[in-house]
Formats: C-alpha cells, sequence, structure tokens
C-alpha cells in the first residue's frame, strides 16, 4: 500500500511540474516579440505617413454608413452628430475660422494619441525633437513659434519679432539694392540656441499636428502665420517665377539660377507695423503647394472659381482678413495677399499716438460730428481703412450708415452691433455703380465708400454727396489734395457727366470740404501728414461796366474788350478752388496752421447738438487765435 502510494506522489509531482515548464515556455515565447520592440518603424512615422493615416481615418470617419453598424438609437444619434460636426469643422477650417481650426487640430490629437500610439520615441522620428542638430529651420521656427503662442496667444509673433529686433532694416547687396526688411534662417538659429526650453510630449504632439494640418486642410507654412496678430501676409511674390526659370535661352536669368537666386514658391512676407518683412527661411517647397494655397484661401462664401480668364479673386475670409489671389496669365505667378485687420484694437487714441495727437483726434470727431464730407487719402498700406472704421465711432448715434465696398473689409456691425448699418459690396453681376443706386433707396443718412476706385462710383459719389445723404466719407489713393480734385473731375469727364471741365471740378471742389492725408514711412511709421479744408471760390465778382451803356462807338469798343478779356481769364486762368492745412505733421508732433473757414464752422456748428457745439467753439478757440464762432 505504501508502495502504491509513493508512486501516485510521484506522478502527481511530475506531472506538475511538466504543467509548470509547459506554462513557462508559453510565456516566455510570448513576452519575446514585446521586448523586440525597441525601435519605432521610421517610415510610419513620417510627417507624410502621418498625414495619410490622417486624411484615410478622416474619410473613413464622415464617409461611413451608420445604418449598416447595427447601433442602437442613442448610440446612433451620438455618432451622426459627431459625424455632422466634424464635416462642418473640415469644411469651416480652411476659410479662416480659427475655432473650426482648433476642433480639427484637437480631433487630430485624440486620434493619434488613442489610434496612431505615439510616444516620445515614435514623436521624435517625426520630428528630431532630441537632436537639435537635425531640425531644419522650418522645425526650430515652428517650435518657438509654438512656445511664444504658450505664452502670449495670437501676440506671440509679434513679440517674437519685437523682442529680437528683427523688424530692423538688414544690409546686403542684391543688383544695387542695399537695405530691406527680412528675417533669415541664421537668426532663427540663434533664437532657438537661446530661447528653446525643454518640450513635454503633449507640446511634440501639438507640433507634429500643425505640421499634419497644414499640409492637410490649412495654407501651408503661412497657416499659424497667418492667424497671428499681424497686419497681413503674402506669397509668391519674390523669387524667380517657374514661367521664367524656365527660359533657358535668358542668360542672366540662367546666372541667377546659378548663384542660387530663391524660386518663385520660396517667398513669404509678413506685413508688421507697417512694414513687408520677408520671411526668407520659410519655402512653400514647390509650385504645386503655393498653387493648392492659392486655391483655397479666397473660398470663404463661395465666391467663384479662380480661372485663366477670370485671373484675380477679391473675398473676405471668416474672420474678417482680406484676401487678393492672383494666377497666370493675369499674374506672372500664382500670389496671394491677405490683409488684417485688428478689429478690438481699433480707436483714434491707438491709431495717432505721436505728440500733440489729441489735436488730430479732436478735429476728426468734430468733422463726423459736423457731418463733413471727408476724403481719407494715402498710399496702400498707409491705414486708409482703419482710419475709416475708427472714425464711424463719432458719427451721431441716430444716423444711418450704408457702406459700398469691392469687397466687405470694414465689417462694421462687428464693432457697432446696436447702429443701423448696412454694407453692400460688388458682384459679378452687379456693378458699384447699380450699387449705390440701391443705396439710394434705403433710408440711408450717412453714405461711406471703402474705396472710390473706379470712373462711375468716383462720379456717383460727388452726386451722391451734393443731393442723396446727409454726408460722405470715402478713401482715395491720391496723393496731394489738387491730385484728389483733378482725378475725381476727369472721372466726371470720363462718365459723361459733365463735357466742360472747369464746371466739372467746380462741382466737385464745392462737394469735398476736407481731405486726411495719411503717410506710411520706410521704416513702418504711419502718421496723419495734414488735414486739408477745400475752399471753393466763389464768382460773384461782377463783370466790367457794360458796353450798351457808352453813347460813342470807341467807348463801346473799349468795354466790349474789358467784358471779352475778363471772360477768358475767368475761363482759364482763374481757379475754381483754393485750399489750406488746417492741421500739419511737423517734426514728430501736430500743429494747428489755418483756421477753418467761418462757412465750414457754422455748417458744422448746424449739425451738432448743444454740448457738442459748445465743446467745438472751445476747440476752434484753444488752437486758432482767431477761431471765434458766432
Amino acid at each position: 500500500m505504501f508502495g502504491y502510494g509513493m508512486l501516485n506522489f510521484i506522478l502527481i509531482t511530475l506531472i506538475l511540474l511538466m504543467g509548470i515548464a509547459y506554462l513557462y515556455l508559453k510565456l516566455s515565447k510570448r513576452t519575446v516579440p514585446v521586448r523586440s520592440v525597441e525601435l519605432p518603424d521610421a517610415d510610419a512615422y513620417t510627417i507624410d505617413a502621418i498625414t495619410s493615416f490622417v486624411k484615410k481615418t478622416l474619410n473613413e470617419v464622415t464617409g461611413a454608413n451608420l445604418y449598416d453598424m447595427g447601433l442602437s438609437e442613442v448610440e446612433f444619434e451620438r455618432r451622426r452628430n459627431k459625424r455632422a460636426e466634424l464635416k462642418r469643422a473640415l469644411k469651416g477650417c480652411t476659410t479662416g475660422d480659427v475655432n473650426d481650426k482648433t476642433y480639427v487640430k484637437e480631433y487630430i490629437i485624440d486620434l493619434l494619441y488613442k489610434a496612431y500610439g505615439f510616444t516620445e520615441a515614435t514623436a521624435n522620428v517625426a520630428i528630431s525633437f532630441d537632436d537639435p542638430t537635425r531640425l531644419s529651420v522650418q522645425d526650430q521656427f515652428d517650435i518657438l513659434l509654438h512656445q511664444y503662442k504658450q505664452r502670449f496667444g495670437t501676440n506671440g509673433l509679434s513679440r517674437l519679432i519685437a523682442s529680437h529686433e528683427l523688424d530692423r532694416p538688414r544690409q546686403f547687396i542684391e543688383k544695387g539694392q542695399t537695405e530691406s526688411y527680412l528675417i533669415t534662417a541664421e537668426e532663427i538659429a540663434r533664437i532657438y540656441q537661446l530661447e528653446a526650453e525643454p518640450l513635454t510630449l503633449d507640446d511634440k504632439i501639438r507640433i507634429i499636428v500643425q505640421r499634419v494640418y497644414q499640409y492637410y486642410k490649412g495654407f501651408g507654412v503661412i497657416d499659424e502665420i497667418r492667424d497671428m496678430a499681424i497686419d497681413g501676409v503674402s506669397g509668391g511674390v519674390s523669387g524667380v517665377p517657374s514661367s521664367i526659370k524656365d527660359m533657358e535661352d535668358d542668360a542672366l536669368m540662367m546666372e541667377d539660377m546659378r548663384r542660387g537666386a530663391p524660386c518663385g514658391y520660396e517667398s513669404v512676407w509678413i506685413f508688421y507695423r507697417g512694414k513687408s518683412i520677408h520671411l526668407s527661411f520659410l519655402s512653400f517647397g514647390s509650385d504645386l503647394e503655393l498653387k493648392r494655397v492659392c486655391q483655397n484661401i479666397y473660398k470663404y462664401n463661395n465666391p467663384g472659381q479662380l480661372t485663366e480668364s477670370n485671373g484675380y479673386k477679391v473675398n473676405e475670409m471668416k474672420d474678417g482678413s482680406r484676401v487678393v489671389v492672383v494666377r497666370p496669365p493675369f499674374a506672372e505667378s500664382w500670389a496671394f495677399f491677405v490683409r488684417k485687420f485688428e478689429l478690438p484694437n481699433l480707436s483714434l487714441q491707438t491709431l495717432i499716438s505721436d505728440e500733440n495727437g489729441e489735436l488730430v483726434q479732436d478735429m476728426i470727431k468734430f468733422l463726423m460730428k459736423g457731418a463733413r464730407i471727408t476724403a481719407v487719402t494715402g498710399s496702400q498700406g498707409s491705414g486708409k481703412t482703419t482710419l475709416l472704421m475708427a472714425m464711424v465711432q463719432y458719427i451721431p448715434g441716430p444716423l444711418t450708415l450704408r457702406i459700398q465696398e469691392m469687397s466687405f473689409e470694414l465689417h462694421l456691425r462687428k464693432l457697432f452691433p446696436m447702429r443701423n448699418i448696412l454694407s453692400f459690396r460688388e458682384t459679378d453681376h452687379i456693378s458699384g455703380q447699380q450699387g449705390l443706386d440701391v443705396q439710394k433707396k434705403t433710408d440711408g443718412s450717412v453714405n461711406i465708400l471703402g474705396e472710390v476706385a473706379t470712373d462711375p462710383v468716383a462720379a456717383w459719389m460727388i452726386q451722391m454727396g451734393q443731393v442723396a445723404s446727409l454726408f460722405t466719407i470715402f478713401s482715395h489713393h491720391a496723393k496731394t489734395f489738387k491730385d484728389l480734385i483733378w482725378s475725381l473731375r476727369n472721372s466726371l469727364l470720363k462718365t459723361g457727366v459733365f463735357q466742360n471741365e472747369r464746371i466739372a471740378e467746380q462741382q466737385v471742389a464745392s462737394v469735398i470740404n476736407f481731405d486726411i492725408h495719411l503717410v506710411k514711412r520706410q521704416d513702418g511709421h504711419r502718421y496723419i501728414e495734414r488735414i486739408t479744408e477745400c475752399i471753393p471760390i466763389e464768382e460773384h465778382d461782377p463783370y466790367p461796366a457794360q458796353w450798351q451803356q457808352e453813347t460813342s462807338l470807341e467807348g463801346k469798343l473799349d468795354r466790349f474788350m474789358d467784358a471779352s478779356a475778363e471772360f477768358f481769364r475767368r475761363s482759364t486762368d482763374r481757379k475754381p478752388f483754393t485750399y489750406r492745412n488746417v492741421i500739419e505733421y511737423r517734426d514728430g508732433h501736430y500743429e494747428a496752421v489755418f483756421p477753418i473757414t467761418d462757412h465750414n464752422k457754422r455748417e458744422m456748428l448746424f449739425h451738432m447738438n448743444k454740448a457738442d457745439g459748445e465743446a467745438f467753439k472751445r476747440f476752434v478757440a484753444d488752437h486758432w487765435r482767431d477761431g471765434h464762432v458766432d
């Protein structure tokens, strides 16, 4: 019995040992593959591979048939709403809507965390965060911009430029050009070495996602730059265009190419504090990428196709930015221009900051309260549109505003949502003239023309200033006050409203009351050079005595000759208007020069309420010696 029991014990022990050995071998085999995965597959974690994965996954999510999944009613509704929200965001993010862009990026971040298995190691494969020597200049700039954006929000790029004085002119030699504004790759590398901070995994993922997004749904290398608080951004406006680069018989061009002249797609410029700065370290990478950005950046509200026959588009983006896109054969290359307007910061106090700026600020306020027809003139980029937007604040509240623009730029209803304001713009089928005709029937008190750029609009503006509204504000590109009058006069003649040059000039001079002229210096400083008053010359002087009053033939001939000479003098030499500057910019500060004429003082007081009228009288008396107003 004892032997039999001992044998059973031995057999049971052997069976247990064999079972343990078997389990050990199985478990050890299962753990071998996990231990062998030490380095990620580099090909799977490149930016191109991640972009392809994101495109494929989002297409599957938005295109999946929910009815075939056998979902419960609650789950079906949840997925359908989530998919609809994603579709809306994917469509809206390409129009300049920052909220939709943020939603899409957060969705991609969540996708990479959950479905792509991102870790510190795989993030460093996509972009060499762990090895600064392998980072491209674009990688360095993206990291710096990400860190500045985290600290300063949309002011990140401005703070980066200001902190390192990147907006100062640089000396270089290029066919006689000696100075320009540009930011080089060497400067970005220097700043990166000085300021780059250690990145968390979340930081790395967000930088990678931004890179993926800008090539998938965004605007390439300018995607984050466009969202910053700067004046604008453009691309395709420098370098050698592909159409010229292909001309191998051009010896001079070929020599430039051999010297390393940049291509047309290596062109990114920003407009910062009145300065055009070339980001020479950034490139779209290819003509196809520049073309893709140009074809997508203007699409808000479906303005139509950019074609060879229609080689340009002027439109706005969702955030109010103005965008202009051009293409061959109208332009020598694909190019775009985005102009931004910082609506929350618009005020006369921020725009007019030079010494004694209160003088100009108060003058503009009283011009609006006094219902004066005012032109805002200056070169491109001098700040005409921005000043127009700030001036509207001082138009009396009860007055209704009607705006005519080539594209929606003023966005006055965003600034003043409680006021009676309606804007119109030109379309392919409705001209500016037709738009102004419609405005006449919309109970408008004040007409604002974003830009008097065509002869019909200029002619209608003069007519409107005479009879159709209380007063008008408009912008124009005239360099001097004479040029403004003569340009409007020529428009009246071209459109056939007047046939006589002198009469047309008289009509223009009788309509325009004041001209506010802006100037932008090469260093980016913008200021109001002058405020000019137009003074029409009334022709009430009598002619010489009538020849009928003379009895002798000799006397009659003398009187007739005197009258004839006076007639020809008035028809040729006599000016129908004069002008004088009431305020000028001199040596960095504003000065009151000539007083406002009594006629304009009386007209302004007539349109003001009692409190504004008393304030205007004190303003005139304080700044002009003979400023007494009856």
